[in-house]
């Protein structure tokens, strides 16, 4: 499940430093949960959808290692990124 290039884009804005920073850990992390989002939706009402499921599993796995990484060059960023994008409670 593709993410639109609209929605794509307003998510950039929001969560990158400019309208073209799409390398930054932050967009990185803010488009997979994007797409998480969908595909999550997707597999609700196609359970039997097992190659989406493995789709889903291996971008989560991708958020978790970029989420990672951030928590060890940043812990203060990385816990304003978590509590935006609403990912999981902050400790």
């Amino acid at each position: 499940m593709a993410i639109n290039l609209k929605n794509k884009s307003k998510v950039i804005e929001k969560y990158g430093k400019n309208a073209q920073d799409t390398g930054s850990v932050h967009s990185q992390a803010a488009l997979l949960t994007a797409k998480i989002a969908e595909l999550t939706e997707h597999l609700k009402s196609n359970p039997k959808d097992f190659q989406g499921r493995r789709g889903l599993l291996m971008m989560v796995g991708r958020r978790k290692r970029i989420l990672s990484y951030l928590k060890d060059r940043n812990l203060d960023e990385y816990r304003k990124l978590v509590k935006k994008l609403n990912i999981r409670e902050s400790k």
